[in-house]
């Protein structure tokens, strides 16, 4: 157990943080692509939901 934590600290020096203004871009691009998803789903069932009632 000790000797796996001791291999995730020195793994984590590793890693390559990224700076905040890539974070920043990073975080938009995620929130605008889940916001076009969900809405894009959202009129995709909506159009169903409507082809089913005229049914």
């Amino acid at each position: 157990m000790f000797k796996f934590l001791k291999n995730v600290s020195r793994e984590m020096k590793k890693v390559s943080w990224p700076k905040s203004k890539e974070l920043t871009s990073y975080t938009i691009t995620v929130l605008v692509t889940v916001s076009f998803v969900a809405i894009f789903f959202f009129l995709v069932d909506l159009g169903i939901t409507q082809l089913l009632n005229l049914l």
